[in-house]
């Protein structure tokens, strides 16, 4: 699959040069008191739960990154189904290279795959509505990327991805603010101040702040948040197509179907990156 667009060379290279000197600093002495520099091996990605696989690609960065002649013969791609014993590639090249990047490629491939896992999983529910699953900004610092990119290859679509790209205002933005009217007003005037292109979404928490939202001009998206079904149909009905509808908060995998049937365009689910369990897998010595 075609990676997301703020999957960029740059974004990888910063990630993994910061991933790599945490964990090398001055250097993997177990590998390098024990191995010869000379000796050349293949390791097998083994799978041991069934998965969404994801990471694979990202995997292959990384070693290319670390060791340019490395190479990987993948047998399994991102978004593929995999299963308890499948190999998902064989990595041939240095062992030393093999083993100095064997635990950041498994950390980031066991969660990755958790998450798409998850998200796969989520997102069929919503298989024959108009209704597309969000992920959120509930992520682990520094790894946003990778939680991010694993939504996408489960299936799910990606929301902002961070602070600078969209203009959410939320509870608090509102609060501090007076009103919802207020605050998209002083939005609206830094972004044509700043000369941005960026859409605007508003928080609402009741039938009341939808209504204010709806009369104010500029907003693109509306968020109905921690409302029940029938409030959030009836949030629906008034918004009546003149922006889109996010339905976010007390999201369950049970409520998606009921959810869709209200309308809403975005379902928004923190839970596909904050409490996705990491999938096992294991990076197996093959001597050549």
């Amino acid at each position: 699959m075609n990676r997301p667009s703020y999957i960029t060379d740059k974004a990888l290279n910063i990630f993994i040069k910061n991933a790599l000197a945490e964990d090398l600093q001055k250097g993997d002495h177990s590998t390098l008191a024990t191995i010869p520099a000379t000796l050349q091996q293949s390791a097998k990605l083994l799978v041991k739960e069934d998965c969404i696989l994801a990471g694979v690609e990202l995997a292959e960065y990384i070693f290319k990154y670390y060791d340019k002649d490395l190479t990987i013969d993948v047998k399994i791609k991102d978004g593929e189904q995999a299963k308890v014993g499948d190999i998902a590639f064989i990595v041939t090249g240095s062992a030393q290279s093999i083993l100095s990047t064997e635990r950041f490629v498994l950390n980031c491939m066991q969660r990755m795959s958790g998450i798409a896992t998850l998200t796969h999983d989520w997102d069929s529910r919503l298989v024959g509505t108009k209704t597309k699953l969000l992920d959120t900004r509930k992520t682990t610092p520094n790894f946003r990327l990778c939680e991010k990119w694993a939504v996408a290859i489960g299936g799910g679509t990606n929301h902002r991805f961070g602070l600078y790209d969209m203009i959410m205002l939320k509870d608090n933005h509102i609060d501090y603010n007076g009103s919802i009217s207020n605050a998209v007003k002083m939005a609206r005037e830094y972004v044509e101040k700043n000369k941005l292109n960026l859409k605007i979404e508003v928080e609402t928490r009741n039938l009341k702040e939808v209504q204010e939202a709806i009369n104010t001009p500029g907003i693109d998206r509306i968020m109905l948040d921690n409302m029940d079904n029938e409030t959030m149909a009836e949030a629906v009905s008034l918004i009546n197509k003149i922006c889109e509808t996010e339905a976010s908060g007390n999201v369950t995998r049970e409520r998606l179907k009921d959810i869709a049937k209200t309308g809403v365009d975005y379902i928004s689910v923190g839970a596909l990156t904050h409490s996705a369990k990491n999938i096992d897998l294991s990076l197996k010595a093959l001597k050549i």
